[in-house]
């Protein structure tokens, strides 16, 4: 059985402490989980024991960080999944923690994609559903989001009058107002019908 030899408050973070296990460091931990364990120096300890207590830690440290990073705007799982990636966080430790804010609601895809279609304007089906795959958000979350949205023909009709702006409205043009529709994510009927009202629009 090892002893803990050492445990020293950080520098750097005055929150956590540093284990030393028969005079060499071990692990980091939060202060409040050596307390909680009953950590000091001098305590005869299994490695094993510890491992686990490390664990217990780790979790609850990318626990603060994933709820500090989901405070300002809402995210996918998959970006909560690579974001404690990219902080270090074994996969044991990624799943614990997104299980357990999917759990909370704090992370929900479906809501995610609900809001975004909802922020966004000027743009198709095709252009959300692409923006929304980048973002990681589950296909199912998207399907059902984009299923429960009308593109407005009103909307569609005001892209293609922007585009048009000072322009003359000649067939060169026009098709090249279909393909920038199409460009912002319309499909081509919705696109040609909104550009086939802008002759009406100019004559009322």
């Amino acid at each position: 059985m090892s002893q803990i030899t050492s445990i020293e408050q950080q520098k750097k973070d005055k929150t956590r402490c540093s284990v030393y296990i028969d005079g060499t460091f071990y692990c980091g931990l939060k202060i409040e989980v050596a307390i909680k364990y009953r950590l000091k120096a001098g305590m005869p300890i299994e490695k094993s024991f510890l491992d686990e207590i490390q664990l217990a830690n780790e979790k609850m440290q990318a626990t603060e960080k994933a709820m500090n990073h989901i405070s300002a705007t809402l995210k996918t799982r998959k970006q909560m999944c690579d974001f404690l990636a990219g902080k270090g966080y074994t996969q044991a430790v990624i799943d614990y923690v997104v299980e357990k804010l999917e759990g909370y609601g704090y992370i929900d895809d479906y809501a995610y994609c609900r809001a975004y279609v909802n922020s966004v304007s000027g743009k198709g089906k095709n252009a959300i559903r692409a923006a929304l795959i980048k973002r990681g958000a589950a296909r199912e979350a998207i399907d059902a989001a984009l299923d429960e949205t009308e593109e407005d023909g009103d909307e569609v009709l005001a892209v293609a009058q922007k585009y048009m702006r000072g322009k003359q409205p000649t067939r060169e043009n026009l098709n090249k107002a279909i393909r920038h529709l199409i460009s912002r994510g319309y499909d081509y009927d919705l696109a040609k019908s909104a550009v086939s009202r802008l002759g009406e629009t100019d004559g009322d």
